[in-house]
């Protein structure tokens, strides 16, 4: 049976949420990709995360006050709180990158980041396909493949970072950097589990 919710409304803040993952994303790239606009880029995501923070807020606080939801009210609040976890992870790689007054971007952090943002639209295709549950296999699936290629980028860039070429402050910042945007992907991939769960139990 095709998914075909009686309250549209919290369809809709699952696309909000899903579209500031998105934007947030792409302003990490940008970050990265322009290190000397780092101050501005890490506003605007601070400015997201807030936005993402204040939909969780109201989506937990429909789940009180409906009657009857279109989905179970636990796959409501675990989808949007997934959601609203990986921009707080994008929120704290680039306000980790400020505080380490990070100058000079390193080329794994620019793939990690690019692999965030495929990720992140990704995930915007999943949630608009909702009301189509044999697509939200595909996407889940290509965020599974994005989170291994994250991986291995993951891996040679701590491989480096640990050939003793660096010296140890550096390898303790973009330890952390590196950490950060491996943990963002790891939850990328945990929302598209999340969306796969919820069309199998509602196809």
């Amino acid at each position: 049976m095709p998914l075909l919710p009686r309250d549209e409304k919290f369809f809709d803040m699952f696309t909000e949420l899903a579209t500031r993952l998105t934007a947030s994303a792409r302003l990490l790239q940008k970050m990265f990709d322009e290190p000397n606009q780092l101050g501005q880029h890490v506003a605007a995501i601070k400015e997201i995360e807030h936005q993402a923070d204040d939909l969780t807020r109201t989506v937990i606080e429909r789940i009180d006050t409906s009657f009857v939801t279109p989905l179970d009210r636990e796959d409501i609040h675990m989808l949007a709180s997934r959601l609203d976890e990986v921009i707080d992870l994008i929120d704290g790689t680039a306000r980790r990158a400020q505080m380490f007054h990070l100058s000079e971007i390193r080329e794994p952090a620019r793939q990690l980041a690019a692999i965030i943002a495929r990720s992140a639209a990704s995930i915007e295709l999943a949630v608009s396909q909702m009301k189509k549950p044999r697509e939200i296999g595909a996407r889940a699936r290509e965020l599974k493949v994005l989170e291994e290629e994250g991986d291995a980028v993951y891996r040679e860039a701590i491989a480096a970072l640990f050939d003793g070429s660096s010296e140890p402050l550096e390898v303790i910042k973009w330890k952390e950097v590196y950490d950060k945007l491996e943990d963002t992907l790891d939850q990328c991939e945990d929302v598209g589990n999340t969306l796969e769960s919820i069309a199998i139990k509602n196809g």
